[in-house]
C-alpha cells in the first residue's frame, strides 16, 4: 500500500485548510456581537497598497455592542472609514478625530436571514475547494496508477481520500449548522 510518490497527508492538509478558511470567514460576519474579528477581511488602499485594516489601526472591543478603530496616521481615517462602510458589514462608523467608533447594532430578522445565507455560500465555497482537492488527489492516482500503482493500491488510496472527503464535507456542513443557529438565535 506505501508508494512514495502518493502524499495522503497534503491531501489532509489542504482540506483541513479549506475548512480553516471557513471558520475564518464565519469569524467574520456579525452576530450581533462586537468583535474585533469582524474586521478581518477588510483591506484598506492607503500608500497605495490594500492592506489588512489591523497593519494601519488598532482595533479594540471595549464594551459589547462598541468597536473602536485607531488610525495610526490621520490622514488616514476617511480612507479607512470608507473601507469599513464598503465592506457589507451593515455598520456606520462615528469618526472622532483618528478614532472611528463602530456602534453594532441589533440584527433584525431580514438581516439574520441575509448572514445566514451568506454563512451557506462561504460553507459551499469550503466543499467546493475539499471537492477540488479530492479531484486533484483522484487524477494523482490515475497518473500513479498508469505508470507505477498496483489496482490494489490505487483502490485503497481512492477509498481513503473518499473518506477524507465525506469527513471534510461533514464538518462543514456541522460548522455551518451551528453557525447558522447562532446568527438566528441572537
Amino acid at each position: 500500500m506505501e508508494n512514495e510518490d502518493f502524499d495522503l497527508d497534503g491531501i489532509q492538509k489542504r482540506m483541513s485548510g479549506a475548512l480553516n478558511s471557513l471558520k475564518s470567514d464565519f469569524h467574520g460576519l456579525r452576530t450581533g456581537r462586537a468583535s474585533s474579528a469582524m474586521l478581518d477581511s477588510i483591506t484598506v488602499e492607503v500608500y497605495g497598497n490594500h492592506i489588512p485594516i489591523n497593519q494601519c489601526a488598532t482595533i479594540n472591543v471595549p464594551e459589547s455592542r462598541m468597536v473602536t478603530v485607531n488610525v495610526w496616521d490621520k490622514s488616514n481615517v476617511a480612507l479607512v472609514e470608507k473601507a469599513i462602510i464598503s465592506s457589507g458589514l451593515g455598520i456606520n462608523p462615528v469618526s472622532e478625530g483618528s478614532i472611528l467608533r463602530l456602534p453594532i447594532p441589533e440584527l433584525n430578522e431580514e438581516r439574520r436571514k441575509e448572514l445566514s445565507k451568506l454563512a451557506g455560500s462561504y460553507a459551499e465555497q469550503a466543499r467546493i475547494a475539499v471537492r477540488n482537492v479530492r479531484r486533484d488527489g483522484m487524477d494523482k492516482i490515475k497518473r500513479l496508477k498508469n505508470a507505477s500503482m498496483s489496482d490494489d493500491d490505487a483502490k485503497i488510496w481512492s477509498d481513503e481520500i473518499q473518506e477524507l472527503t465525506n469527513s471534510s464535507i461533514s464538518t462543514i456542513d456541522k460548522t455551518l449548522e451551528e453557525k447558522q443557529a447562532e446568527i438566528m438565535q441572537i
